[in-house]
C-alpha cells in the first residue's frame, strides 16, 4: 500500500511536467508553421512578380514576332494549298477534314493566331479564304477572352453560306442528283462551338493545337517533317532494342 501510494504520488508530480512539456512542443509547432507560411508567402510573392515580368517579356516578343508572322503569310500565299497540306499532314488536324471540308481549304488564303495586347486575356484564330462558292465570308474567326472571375467567353463568327450549300452543324454537302450525302462531322462545326466555360473546365483542343503546335513553324508538317521524327524515333528505339537483345544473346552464350 505504501508503495503504491509513493508510485501516484510520483505520477502526480510527473504530470504537470509532461503537461509542460506538450505545451511547449505544441507552441513550438505552431511557431514554425507561422514562420512557414510566412516564407510560403514570400515565395508566392516572387512567383507573382516572376510571372509578371514573364508576361512582359511575351507582350514585347508579340510585337516583335507580329511582323515576321505577317511576312510569313504572304510568302505562304504564293503556295498552292499550303494550309491544306499543312492541316492533312498533322496527326490530330487531318482527322477533323472531311472531304467536302478539304474543297472549302483549297480556298483558305491565310491562317493568323493573334493574342490580346494583354497575353493572359486570350487571342484570336482567323481564316482568310479566297472567293469561294460555299459562303460569303471572306474571313471566319474564333475568339477566346478570358476574364479574372475566371471564365471564358468564346465567340464565333456565324457562316453565312450560300444557297445549298449549308447544312445543319455547318456541315458543307452538294447534293447528287436526288441524293444528299449522309451527314458527318465538319470542321466548319468548330466556329459555332462557342458555350462560355470557366476557365477551370476550359478546353478546345482545336484551338490549342492550331496556337501552339501548328502556327508556329506549320512548314513542319507541310513538308511532313513530323512523321520523319516519329520514324527516326522509331527507328531508334528500335536499334536499342537490337543492342539490348544482342548484349541478352552474348551474355546467354557466355
Amino acid at each position: 500500500m505504501v508503495a503504491d501510494k509513493a508510485k501516484k504520488a510520483k505520477l502526480a508530480e510527473r504530470a504537470p511536467e509532461e503537461n509542460h512539456d506538450a505545451d511547449q512542443i505544441d507552441g513550438d509547432l505552431v511557431l514554425s508553421i507561422e514562420k512557414l507560411q510566412e516564407a510560403q508567402d514570400d515565395l508566392e510573392k516572387v512567383n507573382e512578380e516572376a510571372s509578371d515580368k514573364v508576361l512582359e517579356v511575351e507582350q514585347k516578343y508579340n510585337v516583335i514576332r507580329r511582323p515576321v508572322y505577317l511576312k510569313r503569310n504572304e510568302i505562304i500565299k504564293t503556295i498552292p494549298d499550303f494550309w491544306l497540306t499543312a492541316f492533312l499532314s498533322h496527326p490530330a488536324l487531318s482527322d477533323l477534314l472531311s472531304e467536302e471540308d478539304q474543297k472549302i481549304f483549297k480556298y483558305l488564303s491565310s491562317l493568323d493566331v493573334e493574342d490580346f495586347k494583354d497575353v493572359k486575356s486570350g487571342y484570336a484564330i482567323r481564316f482568310n479564304f479566297n472567293g469561294n462558292p460555299y459562303f460569303e465570308d471572306t474571313k471566319l474567326t474564333k475568339t477566346f477572352t478570358f476574364f479574372d472571375d475566371g471564365t471564358t467567353k468564346i465567340a464565333g463568327t456565324t457562316i453565312k453560306w450560300k444557297e445549298g450549300m449549308g447544312v445543319a452543324n455547318g456541315v458543307n454537302h452538294g447534293k447528287k442528283g436526288n441524293k444528299r450525302p449522309p451527314a458527318e462531322e465538319s470542321f466548319f462545326s468548330w466556329f459555332s462551338e462557342t458555350e462560355q466555360k470557366d476557365i477551370a473546365e476550359f478546353q478546345d483542343e482545336v484551338a490549342e493545337i492550331i496556337k501552339e503546335d501548328l502556327w508556329p513553324n506549320p512548314l513542319k508538317y507541310f513538308n511532313n517533317e513530323a512523321d520523319e521524327e516519329d520514324s527516326e524515333g522509331d527507328e531508334e528505339e528500335n536499334g536499342d532494342d537490337d543492342d539490348n537483345n544482342g548484349e541478352e544473346d552474348t551474355e546467354g552464350d557466355s
